[in-house]
């Protein structure tokens, strides 16, 4: 560790590995990035930053291609004192253009394909606008590479912000969830010690970096302990197969494993020396764990955070980890549950609102202060979003988002528990249950459905199945097949997308 901190979140993280030939990165082309070669190019596009004008809270608007330039680009912001502002690269110009507008950054980079499609949006702001694609090719690159290594970091403070990131904006436009320092290096620190994490762990990483899992949770946790990852640029089947070979830990989101599940080649055998699995960013289908378990021996674990507060809670590393919940709150997270209109506690096993407080906790939503007034308590504890309870034993389970609550005919209803129900039935891969509007009801419960290839379940069996499991008033009105369910990009199915989509099936004409 240096002897003075300027920088608490570049320091810990990268700093003290300024001279460390270790390898941080192990890259798909083969090459292998050591702590010293990462922080050397840091220091290289953190000049290049400074060079176009970038100061310190400086906002730096990202859409480009993984790469490990691409995390440098990150670490560099940091170590510059900008405020990294990575994007989703799925998102259109159109998309790009809210956020380039509402944040106003300093400088735009972006991969060398969309770069005439972005430069009007740039130039409407006054952000300058350089390039980045994949393996280090675009403007940005071009100009590290004849930029001096030696870069005097800037000093930052723990309430600094570090980045911003946009929420997925499914109810309303999206909001800037300003993240800072404190928030990001209590959180990795936090993680490394909970999940038992040393320099001796190599993580498979095939996660995007636009997204906290992948960028906080993944590359924070690992640099913090001087751990090692292998560094893939997404989930394909045989990298990852081979990638494990060399990994102790993998963390990923559901689709992983259950990818993962339907190769032949992924065997007990071939992750007998892996320590830790780790799954987020959505639900674990409770089949899932119990099918990976049988196959492997290892239990995967299971943690809830989101992008406002980075991890909340987590099954142990070391104990019983229970499939369908969340564990327990971290050490320094206070985690409660609360009636969502009075913000009163509820009853013990009973379901409410997840209200989070700790050092992991936003700063608040960009530019919207009446938001974020109204997203906190008095005393402080965010209101999440997430409704779910806490067991007598301390485990945290999440029956769904509030927003997905269905009210209908005046009884409240948790999508969660009907989808369980259904999942359960012989022939259905996986559900999602959702409320729309009903003339009678007010809203009507209705299930859309994947079923097991080859499955003949039609939607009379379903709801004859439901009907000896579920109260009348909660049972689906409607069932419908689909071959898939549609998932955003970290695998979260979008309910918003459905209900848009049987919106008038009770009301039309």
């Amino acid at each position: 560790m240096t002897d003075t901190i300027r920088n608490p979140l570049f320091d810990t993280l990268f700093a003290d590995k300024a001279a460390d030939s270790r390898p941080f990165l192990f890259l798909d082309d083969d090459r292998i990035l050591s702590y010293a070669d990462f922080h050397a190019l840091t220091g290289r596009i953190a000049n290049v930053l400074v060079s176009n004008g970038v100061v310190p809270s400086d906002r730096v608007a990202v859409q480009v291609p993984k790469s490990a330039e691409a995390l440098a680009l990150y670490a560099a912001c940091v170590r510059a004192g900008a405020v990294f502002l990575p994007l989703n690269t799925a998102y259109t110009a159109a998309e790009i253009g809210y956020f380039v507008g509402d944040a106003e950054p300093r400088l735009v980079i972006c991969d060398p394909a969309a770069e005439a499609a972005l430069a009007p949006i740039a130039a409407e702001t006054g952000a300058s606008l350089m390039t980045l694609g994949t393996n280090g090719t675009g403007s940005l690159a071009d100009a590290a590479e004849t930029a001096p290594e030696s870069f005097e970091t800037i000093a930052r403070e723990t309430g600094d912000l570090a980045a911003i990131l946009y929420t997925s904006g499914t109810t309303g436009r999206s909001k800037g969830a300003m993240l800072t320092q404190q928030n990001l290096l209590s959180n990795a620190k936090t993680l490394a010690e909970y999940w038992r994490f040393s320099a001796d762990d190599v993580l498979l990483h095939a996660l995007p970096i636009f997204h906290t899992h992948g960028l906080f949770v993944a590359t924070n946790v690992i640099a913090t302990v001087g751990a090692s990852m292998v560094f893939l640029p997404g989930f394909k089947l045989e990298p990852v197969l081979d990638g494990l070979k060399r990994a102790t830990a993998m963390m990923g989101v559901p689709t992983f494993y259950t990818r993962l599940l339907a190769s032949p080649e992924f065997t007990r055998e071939r992750v007998a020396h892996i320590r830790l699995f780790v799954s987020g960013s959505a639900p674990l289908l409770a089949d899932t764990h119990i099918a990976f378990e049988e196959r492997t021996g290892h239990r995967i674990l299971e943690r809830y955070g989101m992008t406002e507060t980075n991890m909340n809670t987590s099954n142990p590393c070391e104990g019983e980890r229970r499939a369908g919940t969340v564990g327990y709150p971290l050490p320094g997270v206070d985690v409660r549950i609360a009636d969502p209109e009075t913000g009163a506690p509820v009853e013990e096993g009973a379901i409410g609102m997840i209200e989070v407080h700790g050092p992991n906790v936003f700063k608040g939503y960009w530019r919207m202060p009446e938001k974020t007034r109204s997203e906190f308590r008095d005393d402080g504890y965010f209101i999440t979003g997430d409704l779910g309870r806490i067991d007598p034993d301390g485990y945290v389970t999440i029956v769904g988002r509030g927003k997905d609550l269905i009210i209908s005919g005046g009884y409240n209803i948790y999508p969660k528990e009907i989808e369980l129900a259904i999942d359960a039935i012989d022939g259905v891969t996986e559900s999602a249950v959702i409320g729309v509007p009903h003339p009678d009801f007010g809203e009507g419960v209705v299930g859309i459905v994947v079923r097991d290839e080859g499955a003949a379940i039609d939607e009379t069996a379903l709801l004859q199945s439901l009907g000896t499991s579920l109260a009348r008033f909660k049972q689906p009105k409607r069932i419908f097949f689909s071959e898939e369910l549609p998932r955003n990009t970290m695998g979260k199915v979008q309910k918003a997308a459905l209900r848009d989509t049987y919106a008038t099936l009770f009301t039309s004409a």
